[in-house]
């Protein structure tokens, strides 16, 4: 679009570099897992070792030579680096290479961009890929520098590629616009949920961990899981009934992955924000993966970063069906519920989930026996439309007896409003 670059294909050199300046290395495992779930045939790994990136190319003239090598003896039309490239870099080595270039932010951007599926998803994206394409662009335009003068000949008195600039400029800001709208109009939902006393939870957690599976199995719904990384980029809610708590809001939301690239967690702020303004964190850990202390690390640094590091988790160790051990519940020092061990896939330990969140979501509920007299009728009628009413049956002298269960904030509020009382 912006300037000539060879066609992207499926057989793909995928290049790894330990880096000794890098402070936290990428997962070589990990980078072809994001190939094959962006669809692509990882032909051959060439890896090596250096101790800074080479300015030009990234990698030094001798392995570029044997990239080159692999390239050519296995008809690859792509080469895919699992590090962040810089613009010319890439470039450098598409001249070299004669094939299409791809860094681990762009691959990213890629999947993202096969998986959107709602509107707001597809703006998200959009506005990711933009930002990162406008840091990309180069002087491609040779035929059409500053244009000439004369009849018929004056224009704007820029060149193409400044004009391309421009037009970039004013999409990412019609883009940034819309998603502010969503964003206002996600926030509005929210109070309202919030009017209506909705805990809500969300579950976060490492990309391919099973989230959207145990989505699915705790609110028999149909959302689109499957075992690739990114499977789920747009947030679904679903009310959710818990015993002894009532109904609550679950959120379904897009996985983390290390060193996300900013410019998503920017891009995906009005998708994120479900997690930020959640009442608990599902915390959804891949159980069965060598990897799982890192990932949860990972997670915790992406919590930190949009300002979720302080909301409360419950860690779910998922996939336990892999590891043949007995689902359970791992308490505190004071008996609360810190850890689930369960299969989602299964089902087998998604009951002590829903035992475990509603203990820790029950904690600032208020469990009370209201004696209600015939002149009380309106306290009566809040009781039931906020849904807090367990049991209720009558004495001989007309007064009723209710067994109400409702969040702290609605009795408080009930308890403000007198003159009657409630007792």
């Amino acid at each position: 679009m912006f300037f000539e670059r060879p066609d992207s294909g499926e057989r793909a050199v995928l290049v790894h570099l330990n880096l000794a300046s890098e402070m936290e290395r990428e997962d070589p495992r990990e980078f072809e897992e994001l190939v094959l779930s962006a669809g692509g045939d990882p032909v051959t790994y060439v890896m090596g070792s250096r101790d800074v990136p080479h300015a030009r190319t990234f990698v030094g003239s001798g392995k570029l030579e044997e990239i080159a090598a692999a390239v050519a003896a296995h008809d690859a039309q792509i080469v895919m680096f699992n590090h962040a490239l810089s613009p010319s870099q890439e470039r450098n080595l598409e001249k070299v290479l004669q094939c299409r270039v791809l860094d681990r932010t762009g691959l990213i951007l890629d999947i993202f961009a096969q998986r959107a599926r709602t509107h707001e998803g597809k703006l998200q994206v959009e506005l990711a890929q933009l930002e990162h394409m406008s840091t990309r662009l180069v002087r491609g335009w040779t035929h059409l520098e500053r244009q000439k003068g004369g009849i018929g000949l004056r224009g704007p008195g820029e060149t193409q590629l400044e004009t391309d600039r421009r037009l970039l400029r004013a999409r990412i800001r019609s883009i940034q616009a819309r998603l502010e709208k969503v964003r206002k109009q996600r926030d509005q939902g929210r109070r309202a949920r919030r009017r209506a006393e909705l805990p809500t939870l969300s579950l976060v957690g490492y990309t391919n961990a099973g989230k959207s599976t145990l989505f699915n199995r705790l609110t028999t719904s149909e959302v689109y899981a499957a075992d690739q990384l990114f499977a789920t980029l747009d947030p679904t809610l679903r009310r959710l009934q818990l015993d002894n708590v009532g109904p609550v809001v679950l959120a379904d939301t897009v996985g983390f992955i290390a060193h996300l690239p900013h410019k998503l967690v920017a891009a995906f702020k009005a998708t994120l924000e479900e997690t930020l303004n959640a009442d608990l964190l599902l915390h959804v850990i891949d159980a069965a993966t060598e990897q799982r202390e890192d990932h949860i690390h990972q997670v915790n640094d992406v919590l930190e970063e949009i300002g979720a590091g302080d909301i409360p988790q419950l860690q779910v160790y998922n996939k336990l069906d892999l590891l043949e051990q007995p689902a359970r519940i791992d308490r505190d020092a004071e008996g609360n519920p810190q850890r689930v061990w369960l299969s989602a896939a299964s089902g087998e330990g998604v009951d002590l989930l829903l035992q475990a969140v509603a203990e820790l979501v029950g904690q600032d509920m208020v469990n009370e026996t209201l004696d209600i007299g015939p002149d009380q009728g309106r306290l009566r009628a809040a009781l039931y439309r906020l849904g807090a009413v367990a049991a209720e049956d009558y004495g001989a002298d007309g007064v009723a007896h209710l067994q109400v269960r409702l969040p702290r904030a609605d009795w408080n509020r009930l308890m403000k409003k007198g003159p009657e009382p409630l007792f």
